[in-house]
């Protein structure tokens, strides 16, 4: 608490993005937990005139909670650092590779990290045919939006016109039944396995951020050596793309116990319904702890 007691810290949250309400969720949530560590702090929401915002504050420290853009594609990452001011969790490049699906899936395949079979669809470009079943998603969207589950062409036509409204690139993928989980990893250690078990066919916008829509079971319910390799994945992840602070990865396990990678999160929800403050208070962290560790992840930067 030393470092942070002289400092100004503010929390970035809402934006332009998809995901505005659900950051704006967040940031009124950290915004709280850091006035009760005592902390000098602000909450800002970002526009375009966010620099400004920023040097007017005399800001030491950014805490981002955006989800999307600019906040999770390294855009806002890279203009603190032009300004030379710390910030929380991931820098530059693991945010702009992760919030793209395709290059995460090509980093993937170098780093033998398992994950389903995909291809990418753009507009008016050949592509390889898909098996069905198979989910469509937009390359860079986060909070499942956009995504669909398909069964036959008729569906998959009007899923990827769907993907297509929100990027001009779209990631389709083998689809992979079975138990939904996810590991997250805060500053270099994992935290338990949460299992997700949603209300709707799969883990769509509403069961992530209405109560009751998902259940949150921790440990899952896998075997232990199973749960073991779910979280040295995870870790596998956060060393590869090199990731600061918090990252959470979303992963499928089949009925043979076979893990897929689905995607990476490197500024997950701070929200009531959220995973992460869930798999740190199975951990025994708190939500006021786990914003503190967060903020050390900043401080490390400078």
């Amino acid at each position: 608490m030393i470092n942070l007691k002289n400092k100004k810290i503010a929390v970035l949250c809402g934006g332009t993005s998809s995901e505005r309400e659900i950051s704006l969720i967040s940031g009124k949530a950290v915004y709280k937990a850091i006035k009760k560590l005592g902390l000098n702090v602000v909450l800002i929401d970002v526009n375009k005139n966010i620099a400004e915002k920023l040097k007017k504050e005399k800001i030491d420290i950014a805490y981002i909670t955006l989800h999307g853009t600019p906040g999770e594609d390294g855009t806002i990452q890279g203009m603190l650092e032009i300004m030379g001011i710390s910030y929380t969790g991931c820098g530059v490049f693991s945010s702009s590779a992760t919030i793209d699906k395709i290059i995460s899936k090509k980093i993937f395949e170098f780093a033998n990290i398992p994950t389903a079979k995909w291809t990418v669809i753009e507009k008016l470009k050949p592509f390889k045919e898909i098996e069905f079943p198979a989910v469509i998603k937009p390359a860079s969207q986060g909070s499942a939006i956009g995504i669909s589950i398909v069964k036959n062409k008729k569906e998959f036509e009007k899923a990827v016109k769907l993907a297509f409204t929100y990027d001009s690139k779209v990631l389709a993928e083998k689809y992979i039944k079975g138990i939904e989980v996810t590991a997250g990893v805060l500053n270099g250690k994992p935290l338990p396995v949460i299992e997700i078990v949603p209300k709707g066919k799969f883990y769509d916008f509403k069961s992530k951020y209405t109560v009751g829509q998902s259940t949150h079971i921790i440990p899952a319910r896998l075997p232990e050596k199973i749960l073991k390799k779910i979280q040295n994945i995870a870790l596998k992840v956060y060393n590869e793309f090199m990731c600061n602070g918090t990252c959470r990865v979303d992963m499928i396990v089949d009925k043979q116990n076979n893990i897929y990678v689905l995607e990476v999160n490197t500024l997950p929800g701070m929200t009531e319904t959220s995973l992460f403050p869930d798999a740190a208070k199975a951990a025994g962290i708190s939500f006021e702890n786990l914003v503190l560790e967060i903020l050390k992840s900043a401080t490390l930067k400078k």
